[in-house]
């Protein structure tokens, strides 16, 4: 496992994630003096720290479709089967040209090593042909649902699935645990959702609503349009079937788990949909890791990590 490699100013991009790998770097960085006192700290992660570092690659890339997006990359353990699940999500503002799926090749190759199977799924960004409202919701359930075709060949086991997010992918991941709630009318609705034991929101814009008032706008509020999708007589609220703020409750247990330092998903995002979650009879809880940013959420080696894999890990566990 690679180390974080720590500057002494952290940089933390003014958006919901870094570009991808084919996209011009064309996002704003903020420097952020570290005022943190964690021990064996010198300062936050930056997308540069992070990227910097050698990319794993995933065992299996797993064709779910025609399109050029309906792919999952599968990270196969090396121990004998029957596997737990990560259902995994990654984030980027739900903008291509910010990020795709392989920001999560790090953490996913971390999670395999622990001995869990890694299912980091794509689906089209609003900055696509067909993406936003409804096909990013589809893209999404789909490759979710794509678990039960590929279990069997690769050993998985459907009963310990668990699933995370990474700010936008932790809104959809949260959709995802969410939609048995969807009214049949809903053109995302799909019936007999694969579940999942339990959910964490890392660093997670699961309350539309809220998110749109405290976000950098180029993340949020310049697309929310093409994300909820128009308002129409038969939908007259645009976050009725999109925001899992207005799907609760989640039958999964669910963690919102933040950094205290993030600028993207300030800690009272984690801390308000986990209440609401829980009033509404959910299992519910806001984990906040201190001295952790943005980055530092998908980043193997820091607090924030390794707090969601053991919470994974005890999610998956066989006892």
């Amino acid at each position: 496992m690679w180390k974080p490699v720590c500057t002494a100013i952290a940089l933390c991009v003014s958006a919901c994630g870094p570009p991808a790998a084919d996209a011009p770097m064309n996002m704003p960085e903020t420097p952020i003096a570290d005022t943190t006192e964690a021990p064996g700290r010198t300062a936050m992660l930056s997308w540069v720290d992070l990227l910097s570092q050698p990319k794993p690659s995933p065992t299996h890339a797993i064709k779910i479709g025609d399109g050029a997006t309906d792919i999952v990359d599968l990270w196969l353990p090396e121990t004998p089967g029957p596997h737990p699940v990560v259902l995994m999500v990654h984030g980027g503002c739900w903008q291509k040209e910010i990020a795709d799926r392989t920001l999560m090749n790090y953490g996913a190759e971390d999670l395999r090593q622990r001995g869990m199977a890694v299912w980091n799924i794509e689906y089209r960004g609003v900055d696509e042909i067909g993406g936003g409202y409804p096909g990013t919701y589809l893209d999404v359930a789909n490759a979710a649902d794509a678990l039960r075709v590929h279990a069997e060949t690769y050993n998985l086991d459907l009963n310990r699935i668990a699933g995370t997010g990474h700010s936008a992918g932790g809104h959809l991941v949260s959709w995802l645990a969410a939609r048995s709630n969807l009214p049949e009318a809903s053109p995302l609705y799909m019936a007999d959702p694969i579940s999942m034991i339990g959910v964490l929101n890392v660093g997670g814009l699961a309350d539309l609503e809220l998110s749109t008032r405290v976000t950098e706008r180029s993340c949020m509020g310049a697309i929310l349009d093409k994300l909820t999708g128009p308002a129409t007589e038969d939908r007259s609220d645009v976050f009725s079937d999109t925001s899992p703020a207005r799907l609760l409750p989640i039958k999964a247990k669910h963690i919102s788990l933040s950094g205290d330092m993030d600028r993207i998903s300030p800690i009272g995002l984690a801390k308000d949909f986990a209440a609401r979650a829980a009033m509404a009879g959910g299992q519910a809880e806001a984990i906040i890791i201190a001295g952790n940013n943005h980055t530092d959420l998908i980043a193997p080696g820091t607090e924030a990590f390794e707090a969601q894999a053991r919470q994974l890990s005890n999610w998956l566990s066989a006892d």
